[in-house]
């Protein structure tokens, strides 16, 4: 490969694939490992934790019948997460740098052991759902942690609440700002995609959703670090022309 070529390729990633792409589609990742989590684990979510709360709020009252085991363990898990990644990135700088590849690149790999994993154990007992609910909600803490540092506005990857309120607030019906309505429409669109996605593939096998989730991550993870590295060489080749000396 030239290096011409690799120049062009370069500058193709890092103009169609801007941080805004890459968060979107890792929505569209979170939409499918929902759907795995509510249609296969117990009614879980694993990057919604606003609806593990409130299940395990309705839980608390008898006669229910709403699961326990898997929305605890689901939300522990994705503050662990959430934890780990936020203290990784405590001395990152801003934009999309190693620490970013290495934390989506590990969220990757949980997502595809957690596939491989329902693949050969099963999801046949409670504990063992309640296992993968765990690693799956891990695995949405950490990105949802490396997304909130990379500030994509609108694009937390996990939730739309938000998105959805700014959507409202800012349409011709509310303050007619119509400011990031395309962003935000996406963002709700790819999330809705993504677990109608997972939940067509959980009809075949619940693996393959969750691997099918691992995919998409494990590109954006590479993507993000090539335009990154794009990014970087031209900066660096900008800096090192000499300035043009006044006449």
């Amino acid at each position: 490969m030239t290096a011409s070529t690799t120049r062009t390729r370069g500058r193709l990633v890092r103009r169609h694939m801007t941080p805004v792409h890459l968060m979107l589609a890792l929505t569209f990742a979170t939409g499918v490992v929902d759907a795995v989590g509510y249609l296969r684990l117990d009614q879980v979510f694993a990057g919604n934790m606003t609806g593990n709360v409130v299940i395990l709020g309705m839980a608390a009252v008898p006669g229910t019948g709403l699961p326990v085991l898997g929305p605890a363990v689901a939300l522990l898990s994705f503050l662990a997460g959430a934890a780990a990644a936020g203290r990784a990135l405590r001395t990152a700088a801003p934009g999309w740098g190693s620490p970013h590849t290495g934390l989506l690149g590990g969220v990757g790999l949980v997502l595809a052991a957690t596939a491989l994993a329902t693949t050969v154990v099963g999801v046949g007992s409670a504990v063992t759902r309640a296992v993968l609910a765990a690693a799956l909600a891990l695995a949405m803490g950490a990105q949802a942690a490396t997304a909130r540092h990379l500030a994509v506005k609108d694009v937390t990857t996990v939730v739309v609440t938000s998105t959805l309120t700014g959507l409202a607030a800012d349409s011709r019906l509310g303050a007619a700002r119509h400011q990031g309505a395309k962003r935000r429409v996406a963002a709700v669109a790819l999330l809705v995609a993504g677990a109608v996605a997972g939940a067509a593939l959980c009809q075949v096998h619940e693996g393959l959703a969750v691997a099918a989730a691992a995919l998409v991550v494990l590109a954006v993870s590479g993507l993000g670090h090539a335009s990154a590295r794009s990014s970087g060489h031209s900066a660096t080749r900008t800096a090192d022309i000499p300035p043009i000396p006044n006449l």
